[in-house]
């Protein structure tokens, strides 16, 4: 299974973005999705996740209220809506298929991985 993010770019603080990651199988739309980021010099932190129908959503809570996971099965597509990004957003991004279709927030609980985009958010 390959996974290829794209959508990443140079924003300014308030400005949106929209992510998307397309995997390589259909077997994906049997599992939950998620997205992670990683900072510089920082770990790599969960930031949204979703079921295999995207019935049930899960984000943190830095995030919440400005992004929106969504997937499209037809498509084999997850999306990543980002809005009133801040400078701390800024981090590679990275789309991930779930071993079952539970939507957890473990980075254990994924296990296909795409190269990560980078989104970076100026003041």
């Amino acid at each position: 299974v390959q996974l290829q993010a794209s959508g990443g770019g140079l924003v300014r603080a308030g400005d949106s973005l929209r992510l998307s990651c397309v995997v390589s199988r259909r077997t994906a739309s049997n599992n939950a999705m998620g997205w992670f980021r990683q900072a510089p010099g920082k770990e790599r932190e969960f930031v949204a996740s979703i079921s295999w129908n995207g019935g049930s959503t899960n984000y943190q809570d830095s995030v919440k209220g400005r992004f929106t996971i969504s997937r499209d099965n037809a498509k084999n597509t997850l999306y990543l809506q980002m809005t009133s990004l801040k400078p701390e957003d800024t981090a590679v991004y990275y789309c991930a298929v779930g071993r079952t279709s539970y939507a957890g927030s473990s980075s254990n609980v994924y296990q296909y991985w795409g190269q990560g985009t980078l989104v970076t958010v100026s003041s």
